[in-house]
This record gives C-alpha cells, sequence and structure tokens, in this order.
C-alpha cells in the first residue's frame, strides 16, 4: 500500500511539475505577443506624422495616403492571427508606395522631420522583425511542450491549444522590407 501512495505522489509532484511549465510557456508566449503590439502600435503612432509630411510636398498623390490611412486603421482593427498578418502585410505595401511617392520629391527627401520619421520607422521595423522572431521562437517551443510524451497528456487534460505563428509571406512582395533609404 505504502508504494501505491508514494507512486501516486510522484505522479502528482511531476504531474503539477507539467501543468506549471505549460502555464509558463503559455504566459512567455503572451509576453511575446505583447511585445509585437507594442512596436505595432508605434508604428501606428508614426504612420499619421509621415502621411502628414509627406502630403505638405505631394499634395497631387491623394489616393496613396487614403491607402496608407485605411491599412492603418485595418491592421489597428484585425482580430484574429490570420487578419492581424494580412493587414500588417498590407500596410507594409502601402507604406513602400508612400516612400516611393516621397522619392519623386528632393525637397522632402531633405527635410529634418521626415528624415527623423524615417530613421524611427526604419528603427520601429527592426524592433518588429526581432519582437516576431521572438514570439515565433516561443510559440515553437511551447507547440513543442504541447506535442511531446508526457505533458501532451496533461496539455489535452486542460485544454492547451497550439499558437498560430507570425509570419510575413517571404514569397509575396510583402516579404520585403519597407523601404525607407533615399
Amino acid at each position: 500500500m505504502i508504494i501505491f501512495w508514494i507512486i501516486l505522489g510522484v505522479i502528482i509532484v511531476v504531474g503539477i511539475g507539467l501543468y506549471n511549465s505549460l502555464i509558463r510557456g503559455k504566459n512567455q508566449v503572451d509576453e511575446a505577443w505583447s511585445d509585437i503590439e507594442v512596436q505595432l502600435k508605434r508604428r501606428y503612432d508614426l504612420i499619421p506624422n509621415l502621411v502628414e509630411t509627406v502630403k505638405g510636398y505631394a499634395h497631387q498623390e491623394s489616393s496613396v495616403f487614403e491607402n496608407v490611412t485605411k491599412a492603418r486603421s485595418a491592421a489597428m482593427n484585425a482580430g484574429s492571427m490570420q487578419e492581424k498578418l494580412k493587414d500588417e502585410n498590407a500596410l507594409s505595401g502601402t507604406l513602400k508606395s508612400l516612400f516611393a511617392v516621397a522619392e519623386s520629391y528632393p525637397d522632402l527627401k531633405s527635410n529634418q522631420n521626415f528624415l527623423k520619421l524615417q530613421g524611427d520607422l526604419t528603427d520601429t521595423e527592426d524592433k518588429i522583425q526581432a519582437a516576431r522572431r521572438f514570439y515565433n521562437g516561443t510559440v515553437r517551443d511551447y507547440n513543442t511542450k504541447l506535442q511531446v510524451f508526457p505533458t501532451n497528456i496533461f496539455a489535452n487534460m486542460f485544454s492547451f491549444k497550439a499558437r498560430e505563428f507570425f509570419d510575413i509571406d517571404e514569397k509575396g512582395p510583402e516579404g520585403q522590407p519597407v523601404q525607407v533609404k533615399f
């Protein structure tokens, strides 16, 4: 009888350890996602200033400004991970068109405000990519935990779900970084 209680105690201790490791993994994924959201918010905050600066020089390019504004709004309001990914890729594409317009205006390219915004956006894009890599690594580790024995048993018992990666489409034009150099 004592052996039964010892085995049961070991199973309970191991189960608690596995459950706690799943909770830690879930929390790490949530934290990594929050890092991405912080950088995306920073990007969203920079875009209106950038659009206004370019508008001051390129009044006739209103469709580009409208597209950037619409894409920004869609990205900010995206619900699911797939929507967020699609809308972020679309926003990157519209930013490319904004910078293409900016290239046509030499005075704009030397404007200090534009140059600062350009530098800030480049920095933000780099931070988004770093946060995305960290998030995807954390998701990979978490999803692996959900799939390996014996953790998968506890994951299924307590309804832990795999998380989606936040990847850009490397094959399409959105997979290319936003070019902000002149």
